[in-house]
């Protein structure tokens, strides 16, 4: 299709589809940690301002989410605790940490790839985004490049459960040799 004749929800669709694959890239810096793969993007117009990745296990703290990361940078970067007028692409479904992260900062809109069940806060568990009562709403759009992120997400996961049970017959096996080298030695071997 010419880009000349685009309807503005074809574009807008269009560029969803390039940030929030910039998304998933940072969500692969994520995975190639061994952290949950989460990534986003802050973009204010057509340019990325700021990005981010789970860091969590690596950082040795709880604070360290994707959004948390990039909404500090681009903080940083506009010289500004308010993104007012920046819209923010991420893998995964906002917890309640960075559903409040987003109000705080007045993001305009998130974009979500794909719905947490357990945990997120834009209209899975809860809608905090959207929700009456705040001073603020964040615009949310859900599904952007969600077979990609939930696929990267299921992948890393059924990777963790294989590398678990690996990791815990290892540990059986090696106690099972201690006691049978304990035996041996006792038997005067």
């Amino acid at each position: 299709m010419n880009p000349e004749i685009w309807s503005d929800r074809e574009r807008d669709q269009k560029a969803d589809q390039r940030f929030m694959r910039e998304a998933l890239r940072q969500a692969k810096k994520a995975y190639a940690l061994g952290e949950s793969p989460i990534g986003c993007v802050i973009v204010r117009g057509d340019r990325i301002i700021a990005r981010g990745y789970n860091r969590r296990t690596t950082d040795h703290n709880t604070l360290a989410h994707a959004e948390v990361i990039a909404i500090r940078r681009a903080c940083k970067k506009e010289g500004d605790w308010r993104l007012e007028g920046c819209r923010m692409y991420v893998t995964l479904e906002p917890c309640p940490m960075c559903a409040g992260a987003l109000l705080q900062c007045r993001m305009d809109e998130v974009i979500i790839g794909c719905m947490s069940p357990k945990s997120g806060c834009a209209g899975s568990v809860m809608n905090l985004l959207e929700a009456d009562g705040f001073n603020h709403k964040v615009k949310v759009i859900r599904g952007v490049l969600e077979e990609e992120c939930a696929g990267l997400m299921k992948d890393f996961f059924r990777e963790l459960r294989v590398r678990v049970k690996e990791e815990k017959l290892a540990r059986k096996a090696a106690e099972e040799c201690s006691g049978k080298m304990a035996v041996d030695k006792a038997g005067g071997r």
